[in-house]
């Protein structure tokens, strides 16, 4: 029963890696790819306690094979997700030799493994570095050193992830549809993950040492990742914006990624090197200035409507003003007290009130303005309404201007 149970999962994982895979293959979706790597090691991961109800460790050869062979790598796992959310989230990453540092643990732990074998088996033709006859994946000091670096990248997965979320609402005024909150889903699936394994590892030192009790662990990993294989399938669209965060600094900065040509297949924006500080620490100017660039901007949002257009970004209102994002960021922030997403929505949001005391909402619906004001989707509409007015859109409407 045991080992059954984790089959299914095992099998399950294989078939969805493989999946990932193929759609990677066939859509160039480069985070199917690396979300296909997590799922081939969380198969592994698990294998050993499958094989091992099944009496792997109990006969030779299979016993030196899960000796020998690492199946665990857990110096792996945290690096291909932080490959996997920077995927998702910037079209402009790319795996390099700067990359390959990161997958420098795991690679020697595997060439350990090597020297082991050759020397236990070729060499000595006796264990020698397993005298102890225990699986080496499972030495408290892997296991311990794994958990740390898996903690490591999730913290700078989470890093990346604010950055993104910072720059998102800065330079685009869509930025509820481009939140990918699966990655956070992802993020919190990996973290439990990691408790439950420090759960198990805590609890395990107050029980009599049996390997059944492990088991239940693993039970409750291969659930987790059989969410992530199911929901990371459905979820796999890329953000079609570029940008180079600077994760070491503890200023809260921001660099778009210029680029003079477009990457092939993506919608990125051609923009300056803009430093984004929601701290506000630099001088904006003198008020002169600043007033003369809050009525260019409120004109442009007033009279010429920019705001109906549903993919406005910063970039686009820096082109028609004839200057460059990063002013415009700053006027925006400094003369406003608002992030560009906000500031937007928030001439969106008085469209569709002037629009309701005109009573077009008797001739169309709710959805129907939204869309005319420059919404892109009905959440992001109903999130931005309420965040302006502290009411929902029909609760609004029917106090003000009932039909």
């Amino acid at each position: 029963m045991f080992s059954s149970l984790l089959l299914i999962f095992f099998v399950h994982g294989l078939v969805y890696a493989i999946l990932l895979f193929r759609k990677s293959y066939v859509q160039a979706t480069r985070s199917d790819k690396w979300l296909g790597y997590f799922l081939l090691l969380c198969v592994l991961y698990i294998c050993p306690w499958m094989v091992g109800f099944a009496g792997w460790y109990d006969n030779q050869p299979y016993r030196d094979l899960l000796f020998y062979i690492p199946f665990q790598h857990l110096y792996f796992m945290g690096p291909v997700i932080f490959f996997y959310v920077q995927s998702q989230l910037n079209p402009s990453f790319r795996f390099g030799k700067r990359e390959c540092w990161h997958l420098l643990p795991g690679i020697l732990y595997i060439v350990f493994s090597g020297v082991m074998f050759v020397t236990d088996k070729l060499v000595l033709r006796r264990y020698f570095f397993l005298a102890s006859e225990t699986d080496s994946d499972f030495d408290t000091w892997y296991q311990l050193t794994g958990l740390l670096s898996m903690l490591f990248y999730f913290i700078l997965s989470i890093r990346y992830y604010s950055l993104y979320w910072k720059l998102m609402v800065q330079v685009i005024s869509y930025a509820d549809v481009v939140m990918f909150r699966w990655i956070r889903n992802f993020l919190f699936a990996f973290l439990l993950m990691m408790v439950v394994r420090a759960g198990f590892y805590i609890i395990s030192s107050f029980l009599t040492d049996n390997y059944a009790n492990s088991w239940w662990y693993f039970l409750v990993f291969a659930i987790i990742f059989y969410y992530i294989a199911i929901a990371g399938y459905s979820n796999s669209i890329e953000t079609k914006i570029a940008f180079r965060p600077n994760l070491l600094s503890y200023r809260p900065q921001l660099l778009l990624h210029y680029q003079p040509t477009a990457i092939p297949g993506t919608l990125t924006e051609e923009v300056e090197f803009i430093e984004l500080n929601t701290a506000m620490e630099e001088k904006q100017g003198d008020e002169a200035l600043l007033e003369e660039w809050k009525q260019k901007i409120w004109a442009l949002m007033e009279q010429q409507r920019a705001y109906e257009d549903p993919e406005l970004s910063l970039t686009g209102v820096s082109r028609q003003l004839g200057t460059n994002p990063a002013l415009i960021s700053r006027m925006i922030n400094a003369g406003f007290h608002l992030n560009f997403n906000d500031f937007v929505n928030q001439f969106r949001v008085e469209a569709i009130k002037r629009m309701i005391e005109k009573g077009e909402h008797r001739n169309q619906t709710l959805l129907g303005m939204a869309y005319d004001s420059g919404f892109n989707s009905k959440a992001t509409f109903n999130r931005a309404f309420k965040k302006a007015t502290g009411v929902s859109p029909r609760q609004w409407m029917e106090e003000h201007h009932p039909i």
